[in-house]
Protein backbone atom coordinates (compact mmCIF):
# COMPACT_ATOMS: atom_id res chain seq x y z
CA UNK A 1 0.00 0.00 0.00
CA UNK A 2 1.43 3.05 -1.05
CA UNK A 3 1.61 6.00 1.95
CA UNK A 4 -1.26 9.10 1.57
CA UNK A 5 2.30 10.95 2.40
CA UNK A 6 5.84 10.65 2.74
CA UNK A 7 8.68 12.70 3.70
CA UNK A 8 12.17 12.00 2.71
CA UNK A 9 15.22 13.72 4.00
CA UNK A 10 13.62 17.22 4.85
CA UNK A 11 15.77 19.64 6.28
CA UNK A 12 14.88 23.20 6.99
CA UNK A 13 16.42 26.22 8.42
CA UNK A 14 16.47 29.54 9.88
CA UNK A 15 19.15 32.08 8.74
CA UNK A 16 19.64 34.79 11.73
CA UNK A 17 22.04 37.75 11.78
CA UNK A 18 24.05 35.84 14.66
CA UNK A 19 24.10 31.78 12.93
CA UNK A 20 21.78 29.29 11.25
CA UNK A 21 19.46 27.56 12.93
CA UNK A 22 18.55 24.15 11.47
CA UNK A 23 15.34 23.28 12.54
CA UNK A 24 14.34 19.77 10.81
CA UNK A 25 17.44 17.61 9.54
CA UNK A 26 16.82 14.36 7.45
CA UNK A 27 13.68 13.89 8.80
CA UNK A 28 11.48 11.07 7.61
CA UNK A 29 8.32 10.36 7.54
CA UNK A 30 5.38 8.32 5.93
CA UNK A 31 1.73 7.86 6.86
CA UNK A 32 -0.57 5.34 5.49
CA UNK A 33 -4.06 5.67 4.54
CA UNK A 34 -6.53 5.57 7.73
CA UNK A 35 -3.74 5.63 10.15
CA UNK A 36 -3.24 8.51 12.66
CA UNK A 37 -0.25 10.10 13.56
CA UNK A 38 0.23 12.07 16.93
CA UNK A 39 3.64 14.24 16.67
CA UNK A 40 4.93 15.40 20.56
CA UNK A 41 8.11 17.21 21.42
CA UNK A 42 9.46 20.55 23.47
CA UNK A 43 8.35 24.15 22.75
CA UNK A 44 10.10 25.47 19.71
CA UNK A 45 11.62 22.00 18.59
CA UNK A 46 10.22 22.37 14.90
CA UNK A 47 6.25 20.88 15.14
CA UNK A 48 4.41 23.66 13.75
CA UNK A 49 7.04 24.13 11.07
CA UNK A 50 7.13 20.53 9.96
CA UNK A 51 3.30 20.83 9.39
CA UNK A 52 3.60 23.82 7.21
CA UNK A 53 6.21 21.97 4.93
CA UNK A 54 4.27 18.46 4.61
CA UNK A 55 1.35 20.39 4.03
CA UNK A 56 2.99 22.73 0.90
CA UNK A 57 2.58 26.21 2.83
CA UNK A 58 6.43 26.56 3.23
CA UNK A 59 9.39 25.20 1.65
CA UNK A 60 11.90 22.71 2.50
CA UNK A 61 15.68 23.42 2.02
CA UNK A 62 16.16 19.94 1.31
CA UNK A 63 14.39 16.36 0.81
CA UNK A 64 10.75 16.42 -0.71
CA UNK A 65 7.22 15.83 0.33
CA UNK A 66 4.90 13.87 -1.87
CA UNK A 67 1.49 13.86 -1.22
CA UNK A 68 -0.73 11.62 -2.21
CA UNK A 69 1.06 10.13 -4.88
CA UNK A 70 2.66 13.96 -5.87
CA UNK A 71 5.95 15.69 -5.07
CA UNK A 72 4.91 19.24 -4.22
CA UNK A 73 8.70 20.74 -4.90
CA UNK A 74 7.30 19.77 -8.65
CA UNK A 75 3.97 21.96 -8.51
CA UNK A 76 3.43 25.45 -9.30
CA UNK A 77 2.06 27.81 -6.64
CA UNK A 78 -1.72 27.39 -8.67
CA UNK A 79 -1.39 23.34 -8.55
CA UNK A 80 -0.26 23.41 -5.11
CA UNK A 81 -3.12 25.57 -3.95
CA UNK A 82 -5.54 23.09 -6.07
CA UNK A 83 -3.82 20.06 -4.67
CA UNK A 84 -4.29 21.20 -0.92
CA UNK A 85 -7.81 22.71 -1.36
CA UNK A 86 -8.90 19.05 -3.09
CA UNK A 87 -6.92 16.50 -0.84
CA UNK A 88 -6.02 18.06 2.52
CA UNK A 89 -7.10 19.16 5.29
CA UNK A 90 -5.56 21.88 7.36
CA UNK A 91 -6.92 22.65 11.69
CA UNK A 92 -4.97 25.49 12.66
CA UNK A 93 -4.43 25.93 16.41
CA UNK A 94 -5.69 29.60 15.78
CA UNK A 95 -8.87 28.69 13.74
CA UNK A 96 -7.81 31.11 11.10
CA UNK A 97 -11.74 31.74 10.06
CA UNK A 98 -12.46 35.07 7.90
CA UNK A 99 -14.16 37.09 10.15
CA UNK A 100 -16.58 38.77 7.09
CA UNK A 101 -17.68 35.53 6.63
CA UNK A 102 -20.23 33.44 7.97
CA UNK A 103 -19.66 29.72 9.41
CA UNK A 104 -21.57 28.24 6.59
CA UNK A 105 -19.48 30.84 4.58
CA UNK A 106 -16.30 29.77 6.34
CA UNK A 107 -16.72 26.36 5.12
CA UNK A 108 -18.79 26.56 1.88
CA UNK A 109 -15.99 29.44 0.05
CA UNK A 110 -13.30 26.40 -0.13
CA UNK A 111 -15.14 23.94 -2.22
CA UNK A 112 -16.42 26.65 -4.21
CA UNK A 113 -13.14 27.90 -5.30
CA UNK A 114 -12.56 24.28 -6.67
CA UNK A 115 -15.65 23.94 -8.44
CA UNK A 116 -17.73 21.86 -5.88
CA UNK A 117 -21.19 21.98 -6.72
CA UNK A 118 -22.61 20.97 -3.83
CA UNK A 119 -20.52 23.33 -1.89
CA UNK A 120 -23.91 24.68 -0.10
CA UNK A 121 -24.89 21.29 1.13
CA UNK A 122 -21.63 19.84 1.90
CA UNK A 123 -20.77 22.91 4.27
CA UNK A 124 -24.59 22.69 5.86
CA UNK A 125 -24.03 18.70 6.39
CA UNK A 126 -20.58 19.45 8.38
CA UNK A 127 -22.05 22.22 10.21
CA UNK A 128 -24.58 19.99 10.99
CA UNK A 129 -21.99 17.14 12.32
CA UNK A 130 -20.21 19.74 14.65
CA UNK A 131 -23.16 20.25 16.41
CA UNK A 132 -23.44 24.09 14.56
CA UNK A 133 -26.50 23.09 12.30
CA UNK A 134 -27.95 26.72 13.79
CA UNK A 135 -24.97 28.77 13.83
CA UNK A 136 -24.67 28.61 10.34
CA UNK A 137 -25.75 31.99 9.78
CA UNK A 138 -23.15 33.67 12.80
CA UNK A 139 -19.85 35.54 11.87
CA UNK A 140 -16.90 34.35 13.90
CA UNK A 141 -16.86 36.99 16.56
CA UNK A 142 -20.57 35.77 17.34
CA UNK A 143 -19.25 32.52 18.30
CA UNK A 144 -17.33 31.19 21.26
CA UNK A 145 -14.38 29.70 21.28
CA UNK A 146 -14.79 25.93 21.01
CA UNK A 147 -17.78 27.37 18.60
CA UNK A 148 -15.05 28.40 15.73
CA UNK A 149 -12.73 25.49 16.59
CA UNK A 150 -15.68 23.53 15.33
CA UNK A 151 -16.39 25.50 12.21
CA UNK A 152 -12.55 25.07 11.44
CA UNK A 153 -13.16 21.16 12.06
CA UNK A 154 -16.19 21.32 9.28
CA UNK A 155 -13.91 23.02 6.60
CA UNK A 156 -10.67 21.02 7.35
CA UNK A 157 -13.39 17.68 6.71
CA UNK A 158 -15.65 18.90 3.98
CA UNK A 159 -13.32 18.26 1.01
CA UNK A 160 -13.16 14.25 2.09
CA UNK A 161 -9.50 14.92 2.04
CA UNK A 162 -7.24 12.36 2.06
CA UNK A 163 -4.79 13.77 4.60
CA UNK A 164 -6.20 15.67 7.48
CA UNK A 165 -3.36 18.13 9.40
CA UNK A 166 -3.88 19.66 13.06
CA UNK A 167 -1.61 21.78 15.18
CA UNK A 168 -2.73 21.24 18.45
CA UNK A 169 -6.59 20.53 18.16
CA UNK A 170 -7.19 20.60 21.53
CA UNK A 171 -5.38 22.89 22.95
CA UNK A 172 -7.85 26.21 23.07
CA UNK A 173 -10.47 24.30 24.23
CA UNK A 174 -11.95 23.10 27.60
CA UNK A 175 -12.09 19.33 28.46
CA UNK A 176 -15.68 18.70 27.32
CA UNK A 177 -15.27 20.65 23.74
CA UNK A 178 -11.60 19.03 22.83
CA UNK A 179 -13.17 15.61 23.78
CA UNK A 180 -15.87 16.57 21.03
CA UNK A 181 -13.28 18.02 18.49
CA UNK A 182 -11.32 14.94 18.99
CA UNK A 183 -13.73 12.18 18.83
CA UNK A 184 -15.40 13.92 15.42
CA UNK A 185 -11.48 14.34 13.93
CA UNK A 186 -10.84 10.30 14.55
CA UNK A 187 -14.25 8.91 13.51
CA UNK A 188 -13.95 11.31 10.23
CA UNK A 189 -10.19 10.55 9.37
CA UNK A 190 -10.79 6.97 9.89
CA UNK A 191 -14.71 6.64 8.68
CA UNK A 192 -13.14 7.85 4.79
CA UNK A 193 -9.83 5.87 5.24
CA UNK A 194 -7.69 9.22 5.27
CA UNK A 195 -4.75 9.74 7.11
CA UNK A 196 -3.78 12.27 9.88
CA UNK A 197 -1.06 14.13 11.39
CA UNK A 198 -1.07 16.21 14.45
CA UNK A 199 0.49 17.91 16.86
CA UNK A 200 -0.11 18.08 20.41
CA UNK A 201 1.10 18.79 24.02
CA UNK A 202 -1.81 16.41 25.27
CA UNK A 203 -0.54 13.11 26.43
CA UNK A 204 -3.74 11.49 26.65
CA UNK A 205 -4.70 13.09 23.09
CA UNK A 206 -1.62 11.65 21.93
CA UNK A 207 -2.35 7.80 22.98
CA UNK A 208 -5.77 8.15 20.42
CA UNK A 209 -3.03 8.04 17.17
CA UNK A 210 -2.06 4.62 16.37
CA UNK A 211 1.68 5.94 16.38
CA UNK A 212 3.11 8.82 18.95
CA UNK A 213 6.48 10.17 17.45
CA UNK A 214 8.61 12.77 19.14
CA UNK A 215 10.49 15.05 16.75
CA UNK A 216 13.96 15.43 18.51
CA UNK A 217 17.17 17.28 17.05
CA UNK A 218 15.61 17.77 14.08
CA UNK A 219 14.10 14.31 13.27
CA UNK A 220 11.41 11.83 14.61
CA UNK A 221 12.03 8.93 16.88
CA UNK A 222 9.64 6.48 18.50
CA UNK A 223 9.33 6.75 22.24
Amino acid sequence: MNPVLSAQGLVRRFVTPERTLTILDGLDLAVQPGEVVAIVGRSGSGKSTLLGLLAGLDHPDGGKVTLDGQDLATLGEAALAELRARRLGFLFQNYRLLSALTAEENVRVPLELVGRRDARDRARHWLAQVGLGDRGGHRPAQLSGGEQQRVALARALANDPALVIADEPTGNLDAATGQTVADLLFSSIRANQAAGIYVTHDPLLARRADRVLHLEAGRLVAP
